[in-house]
């Protein structure tokens, strides 16, 4: 808690003033426990003994020491020490053990002082009496009970600021937390915007390039080409307009209007980079599983995008698709040959994007693993290496025959793709 100095500067003098009476009232006190009026000795003693109490914050020891050793002197001025004339000394070990560095050093001092105000509490004539044994005992206890308040309060104000602390750093790790979500969904939108439209946007320009190819030697094709411009550019307006929808809404409802993409509907994506002029041949190896949704959604993804790569950068119009199984992991293999371009221009002269990128975060995001370069034989080479559970662990998760877990095309006539890479040789 933050003290205006107006009011630390009125809390002070209202804690001298305080100490200044109660001192000067103890010095009314005589022998024979009669109240008289305050001699000189109880105005000097209050005035010196409350005059060094203000720097009792910055010099703690040295006002304990002072208002310490004015108490012992009480009594050879013809004063008795009592609890009430000790009063700077007691608020001098309060402030003590509030200040002084190290616990055992503040009670040490305060134990001093309490033997001085004991020693000086000796009557100086006569035998004990019960009421002079009452008196030092009250006298010895003032001082530790006010350092042990003291203590109380340090601890207390230690364990409020380190509550203080610890809320501030938890709200500093909520922002910082705050922040890293926030640009987790940008990054996770800008991805999706990107595999959802990109690969659209790709196939129409291509499609585009094929009209205008062929638009006077071919006027049929250029037709075709067309039509199916008209087709991908509608595609590309709804899966458009669904992301924008689904982004708009709020709450826990915002959920997608039909399942997420998958391997199975890899046929027909295979087939619009079909109709865009790239010939693509799929091989598939080892026997094919139901996968986690995650895995799932990602294979269909980095497939989508190298073929979106091809169609746009690479030189040749053929691509080649794998799909690996093993117990353990499906590897997921996009190759282009790399070779000289037939028929229309390619899309080379665009500028890269963050395909590449997209890939290795959908990847890593799965806990697998995504590397791309060319190869030596030319064109280029996409692989990720994504991991798979046990074939146990998905068996209450998908309720599927061996058949319904491949592909469409893998049934009893042959490999999945053996028919397309015929054609494509």
């Amino acid at each position: 808690m933050v003290t205006r100095p107006g009011t630390r500067r009125w809390r002070e003098g209202a804690v001298v003033a305080a100490a200044f009476v109660v001192c000067l009232l103890g010095g009314t006190v005589r022998v024979e426990d009669t109240l008289t009026a305050p001699p000189l000795a109880a105005w000097l003693l209050a005035l010196v003994s409350c005059a060094v109490l203000p720097a009792r914050h910055r010099r703690p020891l040295a006002v304990l020491a002072a208002t310490t050793a004015a108490g012992v002197v009480a009594q050879p001025l013809g004063l008795v020490l009592s609890p009430p004339v000790a009063a700077p000394a007691l608020v001098a070990a309060y402030a003590c053990t509030l200040h002084v560095p190290g616990e055992r050093r503040a009670a040490g001092a305060v134990a001093l002082a309490a033997v001085a105000l004991l020693a000086g509490s000796e009557p100086l004539t006569g035998d004990h009496s019960w009421r002079d044994a009452s008196r030092m005992g009250t006298v010895v206890a003032a001082p530790l009970v006010a350092g042990l308040t003291g203590h109380a309060v340090r601890t207390r104000r230690a364990y409020l600021a380190a509550v203080e602390e610890r809320a501030r750093r938890a709200e500093e790790s909520r922002e910082r937390e705050a922040r890293r979500r926030v640009a987790e969904e940008r990054v996770r939108i800008a991805r999706e915007l990107h595999d959802l439209v990109a690969h659209q946007i790709t196939l129409a320009n291509a499609q585009a390039t094929v009209a205008a190819h062929f638009f006077d030697a071919r006027p049929e094709q250029t037709r075709a080409s067309l039509r199916e411009l008209v087709e991908t550019t509608g595609h590309a307006l709804d899966e458009l307009r669904a992301t924008v929808g689904l982004l708009r809404q709020t709450g826990d409802t915002a959920l997608p209007d039909g399942p997420a993409p998958g391997l199975d509907r890899l046929p027909d994506l295979l087939e619009s980079f079909r109709r865009a002029g790239l010939e693509v041949s799929v091989r598939e190896e080892g026997a094919a599983r139901p996968v986690p949704p995650g895995v799932d959604l990602t294979a269909y993804r980095i497939v989508q995008e190298a073929l979106t790569n091809v169609t746009k950068h690479a030189g040749g119009r053929t691509a080649r698709v794998e799909l690996t199984w093993s117990p353990v992991r499906l590897t997921v293999g996009v190759a282009d040959d790399g070779g000289t371009p037939v028929g229309p221009p390619a899309l080379s002269d665009r500028p890269p994007g963050h395909g590449l990128i997209g890939m290795r975060e959908r990847a890593a995001a799965v806990g697998g693993r995504l590397t791309a370069g060319r190869r030596p034989e030319g064109g280029f080479l996409v692989t990720a290496r994504l991991p798979l559970p046990p074939a146990r662990a998905m068996t209450h998760r998908f309720d599927t025959t061996t058949e319904e877990g491949r592909m469409p095309e893998a049934n009893d006539a042959g490999r999945p793709g053996d028919e397309a890479a015929g054609e494509a040789t």
